[in-house]
């Protein structure tokens, strides 16, 4: 069986797979979600495919408490995985009201919920999932480097960011990834005005894509709202 290829994440990161596995549809936004034990298979068919880069957030449902569980039921496929979370999008618990963090107070809060969530010392990698702009960005990765200083983190990246934030962030620690949607739907970043692309380029900082396939709609198999269950936010768009 063919294995997914891996490639380095970033001018000094580690190998991972060039495909990752996005966490966030078995436990939030897609519709309603499956048993333990179902979404547990599908954890181990992406690690057999070689699909080993998973990714995930606090954002997501129960996707880390979720992850937990799988890892303590299965310690060795963990050895297997790399694998990302996020901080920094605070919802209520009925999901009418947002904001974000990036404050050095909430990213110490927000990893020791995750880590414990995750049941884990630490994290591969740990991204700002969107950025903070009551908040300096040069704070927001100086605490975070104090997890990677401490060993509960490996590797930093954002989100949704800048080309200047991201500049202004690697001068403070080196960041190996940005994650931003990038499919036919979302073509933003290759616009010169916008300037991250190159930005990445030329620091060696890895792209990490989402929703490559435009939320599922790549795949042929929906032709209208309708194909969606009730609770997908999909329905919305």
């Amino acid at each position: 069986m063919a294995k997914v290829p891996t490639r380095q994440l970033g001018k000094n990161g580690p190998q991972v797979s060039a495909l990752g596995f996005g966490a966030m549809g078995l436990s939030a936004f897609y519709g309603k979600t499956a048993s333990d034990e179902e979404r547990f298979k599908v954890f181990d068919r992406s690690i057999e495919l070689g699909c080993t880069f998973f990714d995930t957030a606090d954002l997501y449902g129960d996707s880390e408490e979720l992850l937990g569980k799988y890892f303590k039921k299965y310690p060795e496929q963990r050895k297997k995985v790399f694998l990302a979370t996020k901080f920094a999008n605070v919802v209520s618990a009925d999901f009418k009201t947002f904001s974000v963090r990036g404050d050095a107070e909430y990213v110490q809060q927000a990893s020791e919920k995750s880590l414990k969530r995750l049941g884990l010392d630490y994290v591969d990698l740990y991204y700002a999932h969107r950025i903070d702009k009551t908040v300096p960005i040069e704070e927001t990765v100086g605490a975070m480097k104090k997890l990677v200083d401490a060993g509960k983190v490996k590797y930093l990246g954002l989100s949704e960011c800048s080309s200047d934030t991201l500049r202004r962030a690697y001068a403070v620690h080196p960041i190996a990834c940005v994650q931003i949607e990038y499919s036919p739907f979302s073509l933003d970043i290759e616009r010169d005005e916008i300037g991250l692309l190159k930005t990445c380029r030329e620091l060696g900082v890895a792209l990490v894509c989402y929703s490559p396939l435009g939320r599922g709609l790549f795949t042929g198999q929906y032709k209208s709202p309708d194909d969606f269950e009730e609770g997908d936010f999909r329905r919305l768009q």
